[in-house]
């Protein structure tokens, strides 16, 4: 849980490194969170539209979007890449695929570009 509250009080900070448990406990919290409220909403019939999101799903995913990609891009810093190598998961398939590989993939040993290595501080 601290995870994830480190990821929110980091809002919108896209500089520096992310750790892959920073970044995957974050995931894991946000879909535990988005099962919930998708659970009450379906409970109390609050669902609409073709997908059945109702408004508290909604306003969680509008929250929970810009610290999501902050962490993606710090996430990507720790594997020295630009923060820019989000923009591949525009690309069908093959982008998510890609992005997917960057995220499981060991922080960069030592200092980058980006800062110093989250591990070791």
């Amino acid at each position: 849980m601290n995870w994830y509250l480190e990821v929110l009080k980091k809002y919108a900070v896209f500089t520096g490194r992310a750790r892959r448990k920073e970044y995957w406990f974050f995931a894991l919290f946000n879909f535990l969170a988005a099962l919930v409220l998708g659970f009450i909403e379906m409970s109390a019939g609050l669902t609409f539209g073709p997908y059945g999101y109702g408004p508290l799903s909604t306003l969680y995913a509008l929250a929970v979007l810009i610290p999501g990609i902050a962490v993606t891009v710090r996430r990507l810093h720790d594997t020295g890449r630009s923060g820019w190598w989000i923009l591949i998961g525009l690309v069908p398939i093959v982008g998510w695929i890609v992005l997917l590989v960057f995220m499981f993939l060991d922080s960069q040993p030592g200092d980058n570009e980006y800062g110093p290595n989250p591990k070791t501080a």
